[in-house]
């Protein structure tokens, strides 16, 4: 990872926050796009040692997300890695979930994908490189109340099985991580009950943690994954098999 350059999206807080973290720790230099405040995060990762940017990014407008890449390329002279972690929950019932409730999820959490990828993948072509997307083990056994996030997730495995047979001659790998039920903020305010259930059905026997998801994205990211492409690694603690 020492001296590689990795975008990645929704690297401002919660899961992403951890893998832009260990991505530093090992070397790498960070680029974060995220709609959210940055600035914290990137001066964390500073301390560590590497090149930071920060890029205030509305991963779902290809505009912007190519202007950003551009920017990217400008000033830390490469791209070698991205990491599509942007993400967000709309949950409802079907019935009461809203078009605008649909449409947002699958807006950010699948096309936001595809337009950083498509502004990365041109930038890799030369010299390959290496892409991870953040799906969820709700896009493959599905979760009450998450049709859309679900949708989106499962979309997000097939974009990548896709994009990997696409640009695998060029050296470019793509796969990606379902996360099960990691601890983070956004978990602390469900149903406790729902969450003790949820953990007893967990085979090693506790809630994932955020650095479990960064360790295989590292995996993933570096030469110790070079032949592995294509692929969607669940990080559940055996709650998905």
């Amino acid at each position: 990872m020492k001296g590689k350059v990795t975008i990645l999206t929704g690297g401002a807080q919660g899961i992403g926050r951890t893998i832009g973290e260990f991505l530093a720790d090992q070397g790498s230099d960070m680029v974060i796009f995220d709609v959210l405040d940055g600035e914290e995060a990137a001066a964390s990762l500073r301390a560590k040692g590497v090149r930071v940017a920060y890029y205030k990014v509305d991963v779902s407008d290809l505009a912007q997300v190519e202007q950003a890449v551009a920017a990217v390329v400008k000033e830390m002279g490469g791209i070698d890695n991205l990491v599509n972690n942007a993400g967000i929950t709309r949950d409802k019932l079907l019935l009461r979930m809203s078009e605008e409730e649909w449409d947002q999820v699958l807006k950010v959490n699948l096309k936001g994908v595809f337009t950083c990828t498509k502004a990365v993948i041109r930038h890799m072509l030369k010299k390959g490189g290496s892409i991870v997307n953040i799906s969820s083990i709700a896009g493959l056994m599905g979760n009450a109340g998450q049709s859309n996030y679900a949708a989106s997730k499962a979309g997000i495995i097939g974009f990548t099985k896709s994009i990997a047979r696409e640009y695998g001659e060029r050296g470019i790998r793509v796969n990606a991580v379902a996360p099960g039920f990691i601890v983070t903020k956004m978990t602390d305010t469900l149903d406790e009950a729902w969450k003790e259930k949820t953990v007893k059905a967990i085979p090693l026997g506790r809630a994932g943690e955020p650095i479990d998801v960064a360790r295989v994205v590292y995996f993933l990211l570096s030469d110790y994954s070079a032949y592995v492409t294509g692929e969607t690694i669940n990080v559940s603690g055996g709650l998905y098999t």
